[in-house]
């Protein structure tokens, strides 16, 4: 017998993809230029690291806790990467006797740094049962001022094989930046919904408790959340760096954990613990994407630009609590 389509439900469970549509629409209305393909090409290339990002914090925002530190990890590894491919005669080398690293070398170097401060910040909140807030924000702390300490100016003159991971093209079409974006997507999306690690992590959000009677270790999958989230923020340090061919400490990475837990909160992903759609949080990065961008195209302020994201936080966090309270 077949089951009628619930529009409702339909409705309710795609209301994001849905509110994407309608802002992509009004958007091209009042400025044409929005769907041509420079501009979205340049839209999606700006979003795809905050959006790396977002794939990373999604999991400790479903664990029931929350990463403020990967702005500042950004930083460090920028400035880290970047001083590694700087060739001998580099007009402001950082370290003027060592020879440039392969690019490749110099991002798993970065890669690494992030998984060990991940390591790090797992094992304090999980072991201690400081808040994760508290411990995040010390770690956006210390390594946005370990980022300043290691350089004091911004770091140029990269390699050509370090910007690649940035600048290239698959078909010479679709920018690498972009690939690299869809594939954290994917690995996000499949660890999340075919692995034992995803099934474990929507239970610890859940209730902690239980998933402890269980038997799931809830230190060690609280740990491999914080070294993804972290894990997440160095490739964004690294293909922040490799995209605009250098790397400031002061400002590179700033704030954008902020845009990545926007991403992840109006894709759905809740506060409360136990729920996030991947498919939502990369509706809620395509929506972040295009406020940034038509506010852009309108010429709005940037003071302004950060009053709207501000709200749209609040109000995403205000319908997921009224949504779990009508539940309970």
């Amino acid at each position: 017998m077949k089951r009628n389509f619930d529009v409702k439900k339909f409705i309710s469970q795609n209301s994001i993809w849905l509110v994407l549509v309608i802002m992509v629409v009004g958007l091209q209305i009042v400025s044409p230029v929005f769907l041509s393909t420079n501009n979205l090409r340049t839209m999606l290339e700006g979003e795809s690291i905050k959006g790396i990002i977002a794939f990373g914090i999604m999991w400790t925002i479903l664990s029931k806790g929350i990463d403020l530190g990967a702005g500042s990890i950004v930083a460090l590894v920028s400035v880290i990467t970047a001083s590694l491919v700087q060739p001998i005669g580099a007009a402001n080398k950082l370290f003027p006797e060592l020879a440039a690293l392969p690019g490749w070398a110099a991002a798993l170097v970065g890669i690494a740094i992030g998984a060990a401060i991940g390591a790090i910040v797992g094992a304090i909140i999980a072991y201690t049962k400081i808040p994760p807030f508290i411990a995040t924000l010390g770690t956006q702390l210390i390594c946005r001022a370990l980022a300043k300490m290691y350089s004091t100016q911004p770091v140029s003159n990269l390699s050509d094989d370090f910007r690649i991971f940035a600048k290239g093209k698959l078909f010479g079409v679709i920018p690498s930046i972009v690939i690299i974006f869809l594939i954290v997507f994917a690995i996000s999306g499949f660890l999340l919904t075919q692995t034992r690690f995803g099934k474990n992590i929507f239970a610890i959000g859940g209730n902690d408790h239980a998933a402890r009677v269980a038997g799931i270790n809830v230190e060690r999958n609280l740990i491999k959340v914080y070294i993804w989230s972290a894990v997440c923020a160095a490739i964004g340090g690294v293909l922040l760096a490799a995209r605009t061919g250098s790397a400031d400490p002061s400002t590179y990475g700033l704030n954008y954990e902020l845009d990545a837990i926007a991403a992840a909160t109006i894709g759905g992903t809740s506060h409360t613990g136990g729920v996030c759609r991947v498919s939502g949080v990369l509706a809620g990065i395509l929506v972040l994407g295009v406020i940034n961008n038509g506010l852009v195209l309108l010429s709005v302020d940037d003071n302004m630009s950060n009053v709207i994201k501000g709200l749209i936080i609040v109000g995403a966090v205000i319908i997921d609590m009224r949504k779990n309270a009508r539940k309970k």
